[in-house]
């Protein structure tokens, strides 16, 4: 039985550390302030124009790398510019807001290559009442530091 004990309560334990709900996690402290900083001001720059992109669709689309990949997880995946701001088009400009929820975002330094940004944001349904519910979902965005500024490369979108 001793044997056994050896090879079941590692295991339970490592269980335990994955279903086990966090009840607390560590208050997020940018590693560099500047970057943080930075990012966040591209992040408003950027979905700035997503509200408002009936008017600044080119804004908008300037922000994009060209080799740009977006992944949603319920619209699958996108691999070419054009084909997101088309679908921007159709179905957000006009229609649908953006809203950052306040205290979510974390951004983290990419060596040699830009940041990854990573936080929670709902999209309202403009043609909904105004106090219908949006819940939070997740996304990342990896952000290129080109000769030309800021530019989303990787967009990964979950609900």
């Amino acid at each position: 039985m001793t044997h056994l004990l050896r090879y079941l309560v590692p295991t339970a334990c490592f269980a335990a550390a994955f279903i086990a709900p966090r009840t607390t996690l560590a208050q997020y402290t940018p590693d560099d302030p500047v970057l943080y900083d930075t990012i966040m001001r591209m992040d408003s720059i950027f979905f700035a124009a997503y509200n408002t992109c009936n008017v600044h669709l080119d804004e908008y689309a300037s922000m994009y790398t060209d080799d740009l990949e977006f992944y949603h997880d319920k619209g699958g995946v996108m691999t070419a510019k054009k084909d997101v701001v088309a679908s921007t088009k159709k179905f957000v400009c006009g229609k649908v807001t953006r809203e950052l929820v306040p205290g979510s975002v974390e951004v983290y330094p990419i060596a040699n290559y830009g940041a990854v940004e990573i936080g929670f944001h709902k999209f309202h349904n403009n043609t909904q009442p105004p106090d219908t519910p949006s819940h939070p979902g997740r996304f990342v965005i990896i952000w290129r530091h080109t000769d030309k500024g800021w530019k989303i490369a990787r967009v990964i979108s979950l609900h």
